[in-house]
């Protein structure tokens, strides 16, 4: 039988750990000896026994040290009876979390028991292949370890000046930019409320997609208020493109529709910029967006290969979302004139008809750029290249 000497301390003072700690390890039916001189300690240990279903009896030895042996109950874990296994903490390589997340696990980390009778939580996103994406965890290491900050990052101070329309294009181009990352802001945050947090690696990601489109907001907003200037035109058209992005009808879905094809495309539209920049700050802000939002690709690719790969009838369901968007965006112009001219003059570099002439293929050259990048991605996650071909072809005319 297990001996414990709680000496002078007292069960309101603390000795109750001793007690706990010491029946830890014993099995229903085996006895504890407790023995205690603090005043009515037993009295004490008697009350919390009955509420944890544990015998005891006491008795005083000759010296007035009280002596009790507690027998644990059949219902050995007390209020830990038939707590929840939330599965493990860290995974190994190529290990999956659960396949779904009890609402009641709510807030515990992956791995801690869960005490039954904990309230419910109402995560939307508690299915493991409906977020999972395998390479989630290595993902958010990267983007731990690439987090810049746009005070230091950036050469505020470079020297530079620009004609007048070379610095309103940069200026129109930024405020378009700055619309479609509030839509790539919004949407992960969206999502990130409602992920359950068993899926942690996936909170991550989605946490620090949300840091970097918050991120390149300030700075693109800063390049346009660095010569005195405010926003520019924003269209109906553009404005709609966003909103569906905001109505894609789940989390693969949305994967599709934002991170593959339309930041995909944005990589291709942050490396034109950076290369056709007039200036070296919108140069270095443009290139720290698409590595960023290369990011944002490799992981809305990895999930949908994951999904893809454990659920191959979600493709038809993939196509069908490209298809509403394409034919809820017809009656929309697109790219807006204003927006499409600043990046014929950014790359022509002047208003001459030759620079103009220059400027206008290097676009064509973009356009097509960013059509091949993703048939190339929807040819990835298993679509046939002519269907791949007719859904790159269908992507929204206004980029994102």
């Amino acid at each position: 039988m297990r001996t414990i000497d709680i000496e002078s301390l007292g069960l309101d003072e603390g000795a109750l750990l001793l007690v706990r700690q010491a029946l830890s390890g014993l099995p229903a039916g085996a006895r504890l000896l407790v023995r205690g001189r603090a005043p009515h300690w037993t009295l004490h240990l008697e009350a919390w026994c009955r509420q944890q279903g544990h015998e005891l009896s006491t008795h005083t030895l000759p010296d007035g040290t009280l002596e009790a042996v507690l027998t644990r109950g059949a219902w050995a874990e007390g209020r830990w009876h038939d707590a929840m296994a939330t599965g493990r903490s860290q995974l190994a390589s190529g290990e999956l979390p659960l396949a779904e997340a009890d609402p009641a696990w709510g807030l515990a980390a992956r791995g801690a028991t869960v005490e039954a009778g904990s309230p419910a939580f109402g995560f939307g996103l508690r299915v493991r292949d409906e977020i999972w994406a395998g390479t989630a965890a290595e993902i958010y290491r990267q983007a731990a370890a690439g987090q810049w900050d746009p005070q230091t990052a950036v050469d505020w101070d470079a020297p530079f000046e620009l004609p007048p329309p070379i610095e309103a294009a940069v200026v129109q181009v930024m405020t378009y930019l700055i619309e479609n990352e509030n839509a790539a802001l919004v949407v992960p945050a969206r999502h990130l409320g409602q992920v359950h947090p068993h899926y942690r690696e996936v909170q991550q990601v989605l946490a620090l997609q949300c840091a970097d489109e918050a991120r390149h907001i300030e700075v693109f907003t800063r390049r346009i208020g660095l010569r005195g200037h405010q926003p520019m035109r924003s269209t109906a058209g553009g404005q709609a493109s966003l909103l569906t992005l905001l109505q894609a009808p789940d989390f693969s879905c949305t994967a599709l529709l934002l991170s593959v094809l339309g930041e995909g495309t944005f990589v291709n539209l942050l490396n034109f910029l950076h290369e056709y920049a007039p200036d070296p700050v919108t140069r270095q802000i443009c290139r720290l967006a698409a590595r960023d939002e290369a990011r944002h690709v490799a992981f809305g690719m990895a999930h949908l290969e994951h999904r893809i790969a454990v659920e191959p009838d979600v493709l038809p369901r993939l196509q069908n979302a490209v298809e509403q968007r394409h034919e809820a965006l017809a009656p929309t112009a697109g790219l807006n004139e204003e927006v499409f001219d600043a990046l014929v003059l950014l790359a022509g570099g002047a208003l001459t008809p030759e620079a103009v002439r220059r400027g206008h293929a290097a676009v064509q050259q973009l356009k097509q750029e960013m059509a091949a990048g993703r048939k190339a991605r929807l040819q990835r996650l298993g679509f046939d290249p002519a269907l791949a071909q007719r859904l790159a072809d269908m992507h929204t005319r206004n980029f994102m």
